[in-house]
């Protein structure tokens, strides 16, 4: 594929970067199938016990919402770090670079196809959710508000990614701190069975510090319009935000054989 505009992102540039994506297993396998699977899987085994519709499309719901967070971690935490490290440790982004391509150019078309793709995950794994588990439609302040965090907690999700894969450099450890970051989220915002309040007081106060608990645990209330307290999730936000940012810059300022990559 030949491009006209190196120095531009341009749609071209895009496309080259949405057939990478695609082309990535990982964010198939983990960003969608597995969190429509487990959604399914946890309403079923929750919605078992309960009687009334109203309780089970509460609960169906809020499922799916704290599920929700699975495919930007998937497909960002893990997809695109194990996908960028995999290409630092062939040398291809300074290959890229020596053909005219702008590293900030490069890293942009990617973004955008990452969150296009992440935008399409989204899309069936809600369909999925209305169509076989009922979900309640929301509030238009709630899609909006669940729509803005998905997107700081996918923006954070990169910037982690990227700062990971920066710093190992190959698949192997990449893939390991990913996989071990992915579950821990997972465990302490409560999407493994275990709840928020049933876990030890140490791990509570680690889960505070991650938006996944609070869109897991409390999202609902947003999503159907009702009164919520956002400070403790923003502050979650900054402070997950900035750990993020800090990675990368230590990444960034990392010594190494290799030219930086952005």
């Amino acid at each position: 594929m030949r491009f006209k505009h190196k120095n531009k992102c341009t749609s071209q540039l895009i496309q080259f970067q949405m057939r990478n994506v695609i082309g990535n297993p990982y964010v198939h396998i983990f960003g969608v199938g597995l969190p429509v699977l487990l959604a399914m899987l946890i309403t079923r085994i929750a919605c078992m016990e309960l009687q009334g519709n109203t309780a089970i499309i509460m609960v169906s719901t809020s499922v799916y919402l704290g599920m929700g967070t699975l495919i930007p971690m998937a497909v960002l935490l893990m997809g695109y770090a194990v996908s960028y490290a995999q290409e630092l440790s062939k040398g291809i982004p300074e290959r890229m670079h020596l053909f005219g391509f702008k590293n900030s150019v490069l890293f942009c078309s990617c973004a955008i196809a990452q969150m296009l793709f992440l935008l399409i995950a989204l899309v069936i794994f809600f369909l999925t959710g209305i169509i076989i588990s009922g979900i309640k439609i929301p509030t238009v302040s709630g899609l909006i508000s669940y729509i803005l965090c998905i997107f700081f907690f996918s923006m954070i999700c990169l910037t982690l990614a990227h700062g990971i894969a920066s710093i190992c450099r190959n698949f192997g450890k990449t893939y390991c701190v990913c996989m071990i970051l992915y579950f821990a989220f997972m465990i302490l915002g409560g999407m493994m069975g275990i709840q928020y309040e049933d876990l030890p007081k140490w791990a509570q106060h680690a889960a505070k510090l991650l938006p996944v608990t609070y869109i897991n645990k409390d999202f609902y209330q947003i999503w159907v319009g009702k009164q919520y307290n956002f400070m403790p999730m923003i502050q979650s936000f900054l402070f997950f935000g900035a750990i993020s940012v800090i990675l990368l810059f230590i990444a960034l300022k990392r010594p190494s054989g290799v030219r930086k990559s952005i």
